[in-house]
């Protein structure tokens, strides 16, 4: 089948690509919030804060299964974002999963003590992102990768 000039050009024009863009961008900033919210919402509320008797420190009430499960989810959004031509939409991970930490224990502490742990999120996420973008850049065939047309490459369809 073969798409007319005028239909190839369409697709790779300056709003096409800022839509897609944009729309790459939006999957990784609300899936990243979705998936610490999401978590967050799975949070047995009714379990309060345990105290461990023989540590003498008081935990809860997240549970190590939220932080697996977002961590998965998390996953799938920077491999599946790391494969495709728009990758560098990935970059928003980090900032995303720290904002959205951020709010929440923000919101619970009073000693401020937040802060430092924004900052560990913050660094803990940009190399946890990077090493999902490397893995899943190099482990694509070179023939399977798209070529951008920034890159001087034919698009994927060889429509150009």
């Amino acid at each position: 089948m073969k798409i007319p000039p005028e239909a190839a050009a369409a697709r790779h024009s300056w709003p096409a690509r800022l839509r897609r863009t944009a729309a790459w961008s939006g999957f990784v900033v609300l899936g990243t919030a979705g998936s610490w919210f999401g978590t967050l919402a799975l949070l047995p509320w009714h379990l309060g804060y345990t105290y461990d008797p023989a540590t003498g420190v008081e935990h809860g009430p997240p549970v190590p299964w939220q932080f697996l499960v977002c961590g998965v989810l998390l996953l799938g959004i920077a491999v599946v974002t790391s494969w495709n031509r728009y990758w560098p939409t990935v970059l928003l991970l980090p900032p995303s999963l720290t904002l959205a930490w951020s709010v929440t224990a923000s919101n619970e502490d009073i000693t401020g003590l937040w802060l430092v742990g924004a900052g560990f999120m913050a660094i803990g996420s940009v190399m946890g992102t990077l090493v999902v973008l490397g893995i899943t850049r190099f482990a694509r065939p070179e023939h399977a990768l798209p070529k951008s047309p920034f890159d001087g490459g034919a698009s994927v369809s060889g429509l150009d």
